[in-house]
């Protein structure tokens, strides 16, 4: 799963249920989600935009949900899944972690264990991995992006990339981490599809020119957000989440910053899902 820096105690949601009207098949978005549709160099290159996204980890994945962009599981996500998404003109976002060890993935056997630090901190199935010597789990990470491009996914958000700033048990600088994170990027990159800067934002600065959009969580909570301003300033999307804030509490703020804001559940299932401009119901639910 994603993770939060620190994570939020139990959420109390507000449950919305956004409907499209007429026929479960809708019409086109044009205008509303048209940046979102950008390439660059051609692969996938989403432009700012306050317009909404979903964000689901777990559960059957709901497809029906009014959003110009969909981030799902890469191992837990069908390629049909995917497909049909596509259908729907929907941009679809390939969820890896590439900077902690987890139990449950079919290759965690592969990696030497040398490579697995400490325990993170709140789940306990999952340990960090030392990324300034990547070269011993290189290969793995390789063909899970590879992976995500045989599935068909527009973009990667390789998570846990901020390491550096965490008790991983190994002593990571910030030169190991940037090293690691725009070798992931270039990987994401040879295999055409755009990737995502992940949290870090103390490296944005740094990063912006590797990366084509950026996943934030809590920004607004945490009152980090203007860091990723430099996405924005150079014509590329953030994509960003809340789990504890109220919507009142940060769209507007959002709005003036062209970023994509959504109110979710820590444990990222299809709902509660609250964009802050959600689509307009005539043009929800894109079909090809």
């Amino acid at each position: 799963m994603r993770r939060a820096v620190a994570a939020g105690a139990a959420l109390v949601a507000v449950l919305v249920c956004l409907i499209a009207a007429g026929s479960s098949s809708a019409a086109k978005v044009d205008s509303v989600c048209r940046g979102v549709d950008s390439t660059h160099d051609g692969r996938w290159a989403p432009e700012p935009t306050t317009a909404a996204w979903q964000w689901q980890l777990q559960g059957k994945i709901d497809t029906s949900v009014p959003a110009c962009v969909y981030e799902v599981d890469g191992f837990e996500t069908s390629k049909a899944t995917v497909a049909k998404l596509h259908a729907k003109g929907v941009k679809v976002i390939c969820y890896l972690d590439v900077g902690s060890w987890e139990e449950y993935r079919p290759d965690a056997g592969q990696f030497p264990k040398s490579s697995l630090g400490d325990v993170y901190e709140g789940w306990e199935e999952e340990r960090w991995l030392d990324i300034a010597h990547f070269h011993k789990f290189a290969a793995i990470m390789e063909k899970r992006i590879a992976m995500c491009a045989h599935e068909g996914f527009d973009g990667v958000e390789p998570d846990n990339i901020a390491g550096w700033e965490n008790r991983t048990g190994f002593p990571l600088t910030r030169a190991d981490q940037r090293r690691y994170n725009i070798w992931i990027a270039r990987q994401v990159h040879k295999r055409g599809m755009a990737v995502a800067l992940k949290n870090d934002p103390g490296q944005v600065n740094e990063l912006v020119g590797a990366f084509d959009f950026a996943v934030v969580e809590e920004c607004f909570q945490y009152e980090e957000c203007d860091a990723f301003e430099p996405f924005v300033k150079q014509g590329k999307a953030v994509f960003e989440a809340e789990y504890e804030l109220p919507p009142e509490k940060f769209c507007a703020q959002a709005k003036e910053l062209r970023f994509s804001a959504i109110h979710k559940g820590l444990e990222l299932f299809d709902k509660p899902w609250i964009p802050c401009e959600p689509l307009p119901r005539s043009q929800a639910g894109r079909q090809s």
